[in-house]
């Protein structure tokens, strides 16, 4: 029995020391949520210029054809905002694995 305490807490130890987090892995996810608040402001611009667009045709609407119009505007520029958001993403999760795959790497 106490052979058996004496594995587990020694794993348990071995699992915490190996969880804490080092210098780079701060950084990695310092990186992370930079990138996405810098997402997140991504869409939201993209969103407010689409709404722009669909308050002003709705304005000066003058038939059913330029409502289309600029909805599908007001829809390209939502999925632009999309797309450069999760290329803003996708490029600090790679900055931050790089950054997690040094610290580990003996």
């Amino acid at each position: 029995m106490n052979r058996y305490l004496a594995v587990v807490g020694l794993v348990a130890t071995m699992f915490f020391v190996g969880c804490e987090e080092g210098p780079m892995d701060e950084r990695a996810d310092e990186i992370r949520d930079t990138t996405q608040q810098q997402a997140e402001n991504i869409r939201e611009n993209a969103d407010q210029a689409a709404d722009t667009v669909r308050a002003a045709d709705g304005t000066t609407w003058t038939g059913e054809a330029e409502t289309e119009s600029a909805e599908n505007r007001a829809d390209a520029i939502e999925a632009a905002g999309e797309q450069r958001a999760d290329n803003v993403e996708e490029a600090g999760e790679q900055r931050a694995d790089a950054l997690e795959e040094v610290d580990t790497t003996p």
